[in-house]
């Protein structure tokens, strides 16, 4: 096992060539379903476990967050006989069943992982704490941070940004599954147009739904500038990394 001490030595955080030397990525719960209607697709999971390890052989160190939406999202079974925490407290678990997946397939793909979650339960993981985090990061490890916020009402995209703000990162790279942000949903407009380069004012006064206004509102307020693509491509991740491919860039 890697020395946790204090004294291990820090990776740079300046890589040439690289715009982005610490990336936090946001991948849905969905997209680990692949062609799946629900759970996980271990095909797709060991693919973007690859594409993170990709990444993370560029240079960059990685941090990922992971939704739970494909396995109970609490905002959707929250109702009459089921109150809107309890829900969304369900939901954040899913994310640590999801997490412990990937990090799994990272560590099989080849390169060092840990789970952090924001809801204690050291039998099974980490509890997520901003120094050993910052830590992890400097020595080279894939962090998969779950748990959300660790509170209710707060979505995992919010929880994206919150966490590269802490962690310094230098963007937030969303995952979804189309390649940028554009005028209206590309499935049902065939005259959308996609965006390449938008303000958080904007997308926050255009009511973009590509990540919900608190997330938008916390990533202006800390200058974070976030990379939308399309996660459907073996790559998509370390080409983002690298500031190329096909993407929406929203920045301040």
């Amino acid at each position: 096992m890697a020395d946790d001490s204090d004294e291990a030595e820090p990776r740079p955080r300046a890589v040439a060539g690289l715009p982005y030397a610490r990336i936090l990525v946001k991948v849905s719960g969905e997209a680990l379903m692949g062609p799946e209607p629900f759970g996980l697709h271990p095909p797709t999971v060991a693919r973007i476990a690859r594409d993170l390890v990709a990444a993370r052989a560029l240079g960059c160190e990685v941090a990922v967050v992971v939704g739970g939406g494909n396995i109970l999202r609490g905002a959707r079974v929250a109702g009459e006989d089921l109150d809107r925490a309890t829900a969304d407290h369900m939901g954040m678990l899913a994310t640590v069943m999801n997490g412990l997946a990937l990090e799994a397939a990272i560590e099989a793909a080849g390169a060092p992982s840990r789970t952090l979650s924001a809801i204690p339960m050291p039998t099974v993981c980490e509890p997520y704490a901003r120094q050993p985090a910052m830590r992890h990061l400097r020595r080279g490890r894939i962090l998969v941070l779950t748990g959300g916020t660790g509170n209710p009402y707060f979505t995992t995209d919010t929880g994206a940004v919150l966490r590269a703000a802490e962690l310094d990162c230098d963007a937030v790279l969303k995952a979804t599954n189309v390649d940028g942000v554009y005028t209206a949903d590309p499935k049902l407009d065939p005259a959308a147009t996609r965006y390449e380069r938008i303000t958080h004012d904007q997308a926050l006064a255009y009511d973009l739904k590509v990540m919900d206004a608190a997330a938008f509102a916390l990533a202006r307020e800390a200058a974070l500038p976030i990379i939308v693509f399309s996660i459907r491509e073996p790559g998509a991740i370390a080409s983002a990394a690298r500031g190329q491919g096909k993407v929406t860039t929203v920045s301040p």
